[in-house]
Parts: C-alpha cells; sequence; structure tokens
C-alpha cells in the first residue's frame, strides 16, 4: 500500500499544465488551469500592483509590495 502512494504522490508532483486541464473535472486540473491562466495573465499585463481573482465571487485580493525589514 505504502508503495502505491508513492507511486501515485509522484504521479502528481510531476504533472505539468495541458492545454486540456480546461475541460477536466478534477481539483489538481482546474487548480493548474487557474494558476496558469494567473501567470499568464500576470506576464501578459507586466503589472506592478498584481491581484489575485477570485474565481467563486468575482473579487480582487490585492497582492502587497512589503520589504523584508
Amino acid at each position: 500500500m505504502k508503495r502505491q502512494n508513492e507511486q501515485e504522490n509522484l504521479k502528481i508532483a510531476g504533472r505539468q499544465y495541458e492545454v486540456e486541464d480546461y475541460q477536466r473535472n478534477d481539483t489538481l486540473s482546474a487548480g493548474l488551469a487557474v494558476t496558469h491562466e494567473q501567470v499568464s495573465d500576470a506576464y501578459t499585463e507586466g503589472e506592478i500592483n498584481p491581484v489575485i481573482d477570485n474565481q467563486q465571487d468575482g473579487s480582487e485580493t490585492r497582492i502587497p509590495r512589503k520589504g523584508y525589514q
């Protein structure tokens, strides 16, 4: 049983975004599709003041730019 779980974990950990993830219904595919869209948007827009889009209610959460001090 432990060996099977290790194999499953490696399969999930090695998974990368695929175009078909937008049509799939599993949690992993949905997460990869959303993350891909966010990265693509941020890269394309080149925003200095980024926001996170909440897909449940359409709200936006600002990402504050803070120093390490």
